[in-house]
C-alpha cells in the first residue's frame, strides 16, 4: 500500500514572530516499488516532507499514513515504521563512527535488537549491494575515499531491509564522476531489490535519466507531480520556482525554434540523437 500525505502542512516555529510555513495541504500518494524523483529548489519543502515521511516531524495539520495507518496514532509502531522507511541524510559519511566498515553498516540491525549472526549477514549484503568488497569491511570508515564513504553510510541504511529508501541529495559535494556512481549504484539497488526510492535532488539532470515519476515542489506546494517527460514541458514553469530543465530539453526546444520538425520531450542524449536523426531522415525524403 505504501506512503501517503493527505493535507499534511507543517509550521516551523508556530505561534511565534518566527512562524514560517514549510508544507501548506500537501497531498501525495507513494505506492510500493517506483522510483520517485523529489525536486525542489531550497526553501520548497522537500526535506521537511521526507521527514515528515520517515517519522521525525509531526505534521501540523492532515496524515501521514504507512500501509493505511497513521504513524502518528497511538499504539504505532515508530522503531518498525523507520526500519521500513529508510532515510539517507545529505553528506551521510558525516554519521559514521565505528571502529570499522562492517562495525559501522551492522549498527542499525543491532539498533532493532536483531541477533548478531543476522546482523553481520545483513551488513555483508548491504555492503556487497553498493559494491563495496571485502578487503573494506575490517577498514576504519574514515580511510575509505569520498565516494566509498557515500556507500558504506548507504548500506548501513540498506542493512535495515527498508521497504522504502529516501535519499536526500545523495550526490551533494561529489565531482561529476561520484555523482554518476552513486546515481548508477542507486539505480541497480532499484532494479536488484525492487523497493520503493524517492531520491530528493534540485538538479533535474541528475533524475532525468533514472526516475518514473517527478514530484516538484515550490514554495511549500505539490507544483507538478507527473511523468519526467510531462514535467519538463513545463520547463518555463520551473525556471519561476528556480529550478531548470535537463540540458537536453533547452537543445531540443531550440533545434524546434530553429526549424527543425523535433518532438522535444527526449531526457537522454541517445533520445535526442535518435529524434534528431528521425526528424533528419523525414525532412529529406
Amino acid at each position: 500500500m505504501g506512503l501517503s500525505l493527505e493535507k499534511v502542512s507543517y509550521v516551523y516555529e508556530q505561534g511565534t514572530a518566527m512562524e514560517t510555513a514549510a508544507l501548506k495541504d500537501v497531498s501525495l500518494e507513494i505506492p510500493d516499488n517506483q522510483f520517485i524523483g523529489l525536486i525542489g529548489h531550497t526553501g520548497s519543502g522537500k526535506s521537511t516532507l521526507v521527514q515528515l515521511l520517515n517519522g521525525l516531524l509531526r505534521p501540523s495539520s492532515g496524515s501521514v499514513l504507512y500501509n493505511g495507518k497513521d504513524i502518528h496514532a497511538d499504539g504505532f509502531d515508530k522503531k518498525a515504521l523507520r526500519a521500513n522507511v529508510g532515510l539517507v541524510f545529505q553528506y551521510p559519511e558525516h554519521q559514521l563512527f565505528e571502529v570499522d566498515v562492517l562495525s559501522d553498516v551492522m549498527y542499525g540491525p543491532r539498533n532493532l535488537g536483531l541477533d548478531e549472526a543476522v546482523c553481520k549477514k545483513r551488513a555483508v549484503q548491504a555492503l556487497e549491494n553498493v559494491g563495496i568488497s571485502e578487503k573494506y569491511f575490517k577498514t576504519s570508515p574514515f580511510d575509505l575515499s569520498g565516494g566509498q564513504k557515500r556507500r558504506a553510510a548507504i548500506a548501513g541504511v540498506l542493512a535495515m531491509n527498508p521497504k522504502v529508501l529516501i535519499l536526500d541529495e545523495p550526490t551533494a559535494g561529489l565531482d561529476p564522476k561520484g555523482r554518476d556512481e552513486i546515481l548508477g549504484l542507486i539505480s541497480e539497488m532499484k532494479k536488484k531489490l525492487s523497493m520503493t526510492i524517492i531520491l530528493v535532488s534540485h538538479s533535474m539532470d541528475d533524475v532525468a535519466r533514472y526516475v518514473e515519476r517527478i514530484v516538484v515542489m515550490g514554495h511549500g506546494e505539490k507544483v507538478f507531480d507527473d511523468s519526467p517527460k510531462n514535467v519538463f514541458r513545463h520547463y518555463t514553469e520551473l525556471e519561476e520556482l528556480g529550478l531548470s530543465a535537463p540540458q537536453i530539453t533547452y537543445i531540443m526546444n531550440t533545434l524546434r525554434e530553429s526549424g527543425l520538425d523535433v518532438e522535444t520531450d527526449a531526457l537522454t542524449v541517445e533520445e535526442a540523437a535518435e529524434e534528431i536523426m528521425r526528424s533528419i531522415s523525414k525532412s529529406s525524403r
